[in-house]
């Protein structure tokens, strides 16, 4: 299966709602959509009475991301959704602008799935998995956070960046993240999500996300699994990406690591120099084409998706559809002629 949709609600989309952004994507002949988790703000309160005995995910008036439960004097977080609040529980919910609740994040799902439109998460741009700071444990949150919101949609992959390696050693920065993405792996199978957390590739060399470093990761970790930007790739490393065979060397060496999952992917234009991304561009004014991406997945018959982070978000994904379809109705005319020939 190929599916291609935009990096976020169509420019088009009269609508700004994540309902809207699905009903615009299938009306536009697209099938994915990559839903932005670009800002969560979070509050905490304590259980009213009445919700006492109710499970989280049955609170229809906000979106409840965890409980906060006193055990022994010690605040401890309960994750699990199907768990019942108990007197004098924490209350703490999430404001991210997809949904305002369990029930709504169910019915965009079953909608979606309806529309034949697979939806994935992208967390915040902005992430630190590198630091001993405070973002850094912030930004494992919004991993937390998104992947709740992902298996409730029915989306199988959590797209995130790393962060900068800082002050640290490639070599530190892996070792570090392998740590951290490990714990949430382990989190994620506890509370039995059939979620992945999909780690992008980087297009700047001071950016963790080299091609060796997203495969590490998933070769060593349960639920992690590669995300190919074939823009940032093309950039960091200084425009290798020109030829059909290119593209199947690149993808040849990640497709192992999808865990049985379609390869994942997010395809642009890109301005680029000396090894580093300088802005992603509209796919006709970079040097990296589509076509030979077009002709590399048709020979191999690849299961993939591509979401377009082109500034022209469904544009560039109905024109990468458009060209693929092209090269697909060529291919098949080729075939009926050589078999009128030989019959």
């Amino acid at each position: 299966m190929i599916r291609f949709g935009p990096a976020g609600i169509p420019l088009s989309c009269k609508g700004r709602t994540l309902r809207d952004g699905i009903e615009d994507v299938h009306n536009l002949g697209l099938n994915a959509l990559e839903v932005q988790l670009l800002r969560t703000n979070m509050s905490e309160r304590i259980a009213d009475a009445e919700e006492v005995g109710k499970t989280p995910a049955s609170i229809a008036s906000e979106l409840v991301i965890e409980l906060l439960r006193d055990k022994s004097g010690k605040i401890e977080p309960v994750s699990d959704l199907s768990k019942p609040i108990k007197k004098g529980d924490t209350l703490v919910s999430l404001n991210c602008g997809v949904a305002r609740s369990y029930p709504e994040l169910v019915d965009l799902g079953n909608m979606a799935k309806e529309f034949d439109v697979k939806l994935s998460i992208h967390t915040p741009y902005y992430m630190d998995l590198i630091s001993n700071d405070d973002i850094c444990f912030r930004s494992m949150d919004a991993i937390r956070w998104a992947a709740v919101i992902a298996n409730q949609l029915q989306a199988e992959i959590v797209t995130t960046h790393i962060g900068l390696y800082g002050d640290v050693s490639p070599r530190t920065g892996l070792n570090r993240v392998k740590t951290r993405l490990d714990s949430l792996s382990k989190w994620i199978t506890k509370n039995k999500m059939n979620v992945k957390i999909g780690v992008e590739n980087s297009g700047r060399q001071e950016v963790f996300g080299s091609v060796s470093e997203i495969a590490s990761l998933s070769k060593s970790i349960k639920n992690v699994v590669p995300v190919i930007n074939f823009a940032r790739i093309h950039a960091r490393e200084e425009g290798t990406l020109r030829e059909t065979a290119d593209f199947e060397k690149l993808i040849g060496g990640i497709r192992t690591l999808t865990k049985g999952s379609p390869i994942y992917s997010h395809f642009s234009g890109v301005e680029h120099g000396e090894g580093n991304e300088k802005r992603l561009t509209p796919i006709k004014k970079g040097d990296l084409r589509f076509e030979p991406l077009a002709e590399c997945i048709l020979d191999n018959e690849y299961d993939i998706t591509i979401i377009s982070s082109s500034p022209l978000l469904e544009h560039d994904a109905m024109y990468m559809k458009v060209i693929l379809e092209r090269l697909l109705a060529k291919r098949v005319a080729k075939e009926i002629k050589v078999t009128k020939k030989g019959g």
